[in-house]
């Protein structure tokens, strides 16, 4: 089955978005009855519809990647997967706390995830499959993006518990807007996970939130 023919998301409310986009995403499966193997519609079009950026969408993607409710092929898209487990309820008592601390100290929980980032770093770097991590992070001379990399960086890491708390802290503190400074940042730490370099890509991500 197709979800991209003849059906439709009704648009997001803005004031929800990140921390409502993997339920939304993951309602309309259900409410649909798609199943392990069926397609959701394009990003593009998947992000016309919520009424979200394209970067929103693709953090909410690998979001349900990591929870095993998609899975993303490159050419194809995100098919469907059977839930590998129930998410956490949404609103809880952690995340309310780490909603409060970005309010009074962003710095401080900028620093959390940059931690968090490095683990899953550590994690990609040590993938045994070096032709996978050639794969999916070698220069192929494009500009790196922040939403991209990261996506890539925790499908090598398949360390599902840090990708949560990245969910966690991302909920309350911004990607880095993507440019030269940040592309570059992320072409040193891409490099030192296609190398196998476990510390010099868990020292890449130092400062990389700003």
């Amino acid at each position: 089955m197709d979800a991209g023919s003849g059906r439709s998301l009704p648009p997001l409310r803005r004031e929800r978005l990140y921390e409502s986009l993997v339920a939304h995403i993951s309602d309309f499966i259900e409410a649909q009855g798609l199943v392990s193997g069926d397609r959701l519609p394009p990003e593009r079009q998947l992000a016309a519809e919520l009424g979200v950026s394209r970067a929103t969408l693709s953090r909410a993607l690998a979001a349900l990647e990591t929870r095993g409710r998609i899975e993303v092929r490159h050419g194809i898209g995100a098919l469907v997967r059977e839930p590998d487990v129930v998410p956490a309820p949404r609103g809880s008592g952690i995340e309310q706390q780490v909603a409060d601390r970005a309010a009074s100290a962003p710095a401080e929980v900028a620093t959390a995830r940059e931690a968090v980032l490095a683990g899953l770093a550590r994690a990609a770097a040590v993938n045994p499959q070096a032709s996978l991590r050639i794969a999916m992070l070698a220069d192929d001379g494009r500009t790196r993006t922040f939403d991209h990399t990261w996506r890539c960086i925790r499908r090598l890491a398949g360390a599902s518990l840090l990708a949560d708390l990245d969910d966690m802290l991302a909920a309350s503190t911004p990607a880095p807007a993507d440019g030269p400074e940040v592309s570059a940042r992320l072409d040193v730490l891409a490099d030192a996970i296609v190398a196998g370099d476990p510390s010099a890509a868990a020292t890449a991500c130092d400062g990389l939130l700003g």
